[in-house]
């Protein structure tokens, strides 16, 4: 792969921005009723995809480790894979929602939609470009079938 972040450091970076938004661009700021609990949901959604996602890689004995997909010894497709095939990532950005909710800054989805820019093109579109050169045309007719976020 061609660059060497893990996603999880742009999850922090990203997260990073969208304090400094709210503590430095102090408008847009909004509070609504249910909002508490929108979070929570967002977090435990989150949460449960990661739980889910990981545990079916653990069952196939391939890899979780984003930075080498080439090391993925199995196609997982099954249960959460066959409705997103980055299901981690999907989680990554529902904790950002959430917490631009937390913030209360408007202005934050702009900064979760940057996260999603950033992840298509630099760590969704090599993880794409090793598997697909791992497995095929299995992998090629999976990306046809199921969509990469949700």
């Amino acid at each position: 792969m061609k660059l060497k972040i893990p996603p999880a450091f742009i999850f922090l970076f990203f997260g990073l921005l969208m304090y400094l938004l709210k503590e430095f661009f102090p408008v847009g700021q909004f509070e609504f009723f249910g909002r508490q609990y929108l979070i929570k949901m967002l977090t435990f959604v989150a949460v449960a995809i990661v739980v889910v996602a990981m545990v079916q890689f653990f069952r196939r004995r391939t890899t979780v480790d984003p930075m080498r997909p080439s090391k993925a010894t199995s196609l997982v497709t099954k249960g959460i894979y066959a409705y997103s095939r980055n299901p981690m990532y999907l989680a990554l950005l529902l904790l950002l929602l959430a917490w631009g909710l937390w913030l209360g800054n408007a202005f934050n989805t702009l900064i979760a939609a940057g996260f999603v820019s950033y992840m298509n093109n630099f760590q969704i579109k090599p993880e794409e470009k090793a598997l697909s050169q791992r497995f095929g045309k299995e992998y090629q007719h999976y990306c046809t079938q199921v969509r990469r976020w949700f």
